[in-house]
């Protein structure tokens, strides 16, 4: 007779596979899969699936008992035996083994350390699923547009004063960001704000890859490991727009960037899924490398600027966004990733480059790219344009 549990089989082998640490805590594994907080001893359906799982694991994982048994005896987590070199002492009846297996069951660390990352993800949103109630805004004629940019924060760079004359680590990047965005709302506090528009990606992760390198594979000077660092740029994204929802709506642009191609691009949408009950965030975060935001008489484009050249920004915004803008007079391209403050005026558009609150680290120091630590603010009138920059300096 089979086991009201039996259809869990491949779920459960799975979730072990996947992170070692469910082969000593069957009842975590029990409460994940039956989807409930409540103890063994609080809950009879956790026992009896955490009893069938002891009682099935071998023949759930398909295990070859002697791997298992050495990997048991020396508490050594299955998965992380790579190679297993058994050897027993010949006995009268017995002879002696000498056997160098190879673990069908290996999970190598960067594979573990991937699943761990999605599982402490899915836990956080299932532990915790933000309630927002609409927002109502009390409407302003003579209200602005804030936009609110902390650009190539460089979360895990790592920069020391002893080579460099500045340290940059991932608490000075954190640091610097809330101070930034509490700088630029405190000098706008007299100001009228009906919408913020905020920048994010643009190189917020310093590395693509647990080797430590950009999404080209450039070696960096890190601080944390990658996965830590992701979480850490979640938190931060977090606590930035739950203070900034409650001073206006927001609009989210992401701009995907050189350091962190791809993890930059599952850091917003993850970012999208956290808020998506709320409706006073709309979100744009596709993968493509320009965006346009309209905002009354104002077209505000962003872009990473490690892609088109500057020249040819205006035709691309001009081709790209057409409507918008030939129903805009006043327009505008914040850029990124050059770390230092530029502006230009072109026909039609005027493209300026913003400030970088990171550090110097080794290369940038050698090659003598020195630049001042900032993050930057715009007020937007629905009518004139961009009426002033505020910034934050370190």
């Amino acid at each position: 007779m089979k086991s009201k549990f039996s259809h869990l089989d491949q779920q459960i082998r799975d979730l072990i596979i996947a992170n070692p640490l469910f082969h000593d805590s069957y009842t975590k594994l029990a409460r994940i899969i039956l989807n409930t907080e409540d103890s063994a001893d609080d809950n009879a359906d956790v026992n009896a699936l955490k009893v069938y799982i002891v009682r099935n694991k071998k023949r759930i994982l398909d295990l070859h008992e002697g791997i298992l048994n050495a990997c048991e005896l020396t508490d050594v987590p299955l998965t992380s035996a790579k190679n297993i070199w058994i050897k027993t002492k010949p006995t009268d009846t017995t002879p002696g083994v000498s056997a160098f297996v190879v673990n069908p069951d290996f999970v190598p660390n960067e594979i573990a350390k991937v699943s761990e990352l999605k599982a402490d993800l899915i836990k956080d949103l299932q532990a915790f699923i933000p309630k927002f109630p609409k927002l109502k805004r009390v409407v302003d004629k003579n209200s602005y547009l804030l936009v609110l940019d902390p650009a190539d924060i460089h979360i895990g760079k790592l920069c020391s004063s002893f080579e460099t004359g500045e340290d940059y680590n991932n608490q000075i990047a954190i640091k610097r960001a809330l101070e930034g965005v509490d700088g630029i709302l405190q000098k706008v506090s007299s100001f009228p704000i009906d919408k913020i528009l905020f920048i994010g990606g643009n190189d917020i992760l310093h590395v693509d890859n647990p080797k430590r390198m950009t999404t080209s594979g450039t070696p960096q000077d890190t601080d944390g490991m990658w996965y830590d660092n992701f979480l850490i740029a979640k938190q931060l994204y977090i606590d930035i727009l739950l203070k900034l929802v409650a001073i206006a709506d927001v609009h989210f642009t992401f701009n995907p960037s050189n350091h962190d191609y791809t993890n930059g691009f599952f850091l917003a949408d993850v970012i999208k899924t956290y808020f998506k009950d709320c409706k006073n965030i709309t979100f744009d975060c596709s993968i493509a490398h320009r965006k346009g935001f309209k905002y009354h008489n104002n077209l505000i484009g962003t872009t990473h600027g490690d892609g088109a050249k500057l020249a040819d920004l205006p035709l691309l915004m001009a081709q790209e966004f057409s409507q918008e803008w030939a129903s805009t007079k006043h327009r505008y391209v914040y850029t990124h990733h050059v770390h230092h403050k530029t502006a230009k005026d072109f026909i039609g558009i005027t493209i300026e480059s913003l400030r970088s609150p990171s550090g110097t680290d080794s290369w940038h120091h050698r090659n003598g790219y020195l630049s001042i630590k900032a993050i930057e603010g715009f007020l937007h009138c629905k009518h004139n344009g961009q009426i002033a920059r505020i910034t934050n300096i370190f």
